[in-house]
């Protein structure tokens, strides 16, 4: 066993599901007449109580900590034997011990947890300020059968904890496999399918200039959207696997010039749309060039999709004396309150629109990009100021390193 928060946490919530437990340790107390009983997880270095049962508010609870080097029980893990105490006051073992001086006990027993493999698990244990005749050996013996039983339970629980597991890990990568399935089967399938169309027809008008920018402006839009869906799914599918977004942020001199160049992308794909931009950055910022431009890219994608067709989008960038902000807003019908808090989730899509666009992870990748620059994306939704989205990235404060650069 290691001592890994992760692991202690494990373990004390698996005796904690064995239903036996409180009854072994209410009749050990009931038995004995000591007032404290526990299982206790015992390592080199820990000693955590798993499940309590306290009759002499020893004030101690399950997940709770002693100091392993203050209890006998570090000893009964080195030999393996028991530690059986009627009186420490009076036991010239003991009468000068640590253990009995730091608690204030008199009676004290404690047996080890021996799992079948032969790895020690912990101790069963007992304490009491007031002595107890606790070595009569059908009372040791039962302190061992007691300890043998909780030991057989904690195994069962430890390959049914398993089990669990791997039936969630299983359900896991079944669901990944089907969105990535339906991401094959519908939402690729369709540009391709546009794409090969408008190869035919462009071949068809060969002769038509006007008709062959017309249909070739449209490939490269089925081009652009087969390529952002791919990069989603990737990053969709890195983060499932543990991979978050990596950045690698370095000094951008003309974040203005290069957001002007995502809209002017971004508006071809949406003729007719308008995109109206504010921006207020006095100086150079700190952060991934590639990956602010495509959070920027899927704001205003969604806000175009979403929003009112007879309203234009704004796209607000300033620097602040700590931060970058961008700010993408659009008009058209709200999202509902209660789904605010599932926009950034992955597959997620607004039920105030009947579009079908994308694979819903826009707004999920938005979330990471931004999480991976330690900074904040929030929304808010209302039919009088619109949806707006805000993601803030920290910079350095503004001083006179800053201003050398500008």
């Amino acid at each position: 066993m290691d001592d890994s928060a992760e692991e202690i946490s494990r373990d004390v919530a698996l005796v904690g599901r064995i239903e036996s437990v409180p009854t072994l340790l209410r009749v050990l107390c009931e038995i004995t007449g000591m007032g404290f009983a526990a299982v206790a997880r015992v390592t080199d270095g820990t000693w955590i109580a798993c499940s309590v049962r306290d009759e002499i508010s020893f004030g101690l609870l399950p997940g709770g900590q002693l100091d392993v080097n203050t209890t006998l029980c570090k000893e009964v893990r080195f030999s393996r034997t028991p530690v059986v105490i009627d009186q420490a006051s009076t036991d010239s073992r003991y009468c000068d011990h640590i253990t009995p001086r730091t608690y204030g006990i008199e009676s004290y027993v404690s047996v080890p947890i021996v799992l079948s493999d032969g790895s020690y698990f912990g101790n069963l244990c007992a304490i009491d300020p007031r002595p107890a005749k606790v070595s009569e050996p059908r009372i040791v013996a039962m302190f061992h059968h007691f300890a043998t039983l909780i030991a057989v339970e904690l195994e069962n629980a430890r390959r049914q904890y398993l089990v669990q597991a791997a039936l969630l890990g299983e359900r896991a990568a079944s669901e990944l496999r089907e969105q990535l399935i339906a991401i094959l089967g519908y939402d690729l399938r369709t540009p391709i399918s546009l794409i090969a169309l408008n190869s035919q027809r462009l071949l068809a008008k060969a002769q038509d200039p006007a008709a062959v920018a017309r249909i070739a402006g449209d490939i490269h839009a089925g081009v652009k959207q087969v390529s952002t869906l791919i990069d989603h799914a990737l990053d969709f599918a890195r983060g499932r696997l543990g991979c978050a977004i990596h950045v690698k942020p370095a000094l951008v001199e003309r974040m203005d010039e290069a957001l002007f160049s995502v809209v002017t992308e971004i508006q071809t794909g949406f003729p007719g749309r308008e995109i109206e931009c504010q921006f207020d950055i006095s100086r150079p910022v700190q952060v991934d060039r590639f990956r602010v431009l495509q959070l920027v890219a899927n704001l205003l994608s969604n806000a175009l999709v979403h929003g009112a067709p007879d309203s234009p989008v704004q796209l607000k960038a300033t620097t602040t004396a700590d931060s970058l902000v961008l700010q993408v807003s659009n008009q058209g019908p709200p999202i509902p309150h209660g789904s605010l808090d599932k926009v950034f989730a992955p597959f997620w899509r607004s039920g105030t629109s009947a579009q079908r666009e994308g694979l819903g992870l826009g707004l999920h990748i938005c979330a990471q990009i931004v999480q991976a620059h330690q900074g904040r994306l929030g929304v808010s939704s209302s039919a009088d100021a619109g949806t707006v989205f805000t993601a803030t990235f920290p910079q350095a404060a503004a001083g006179p390193a800053n201003a050398l650069l500008q």
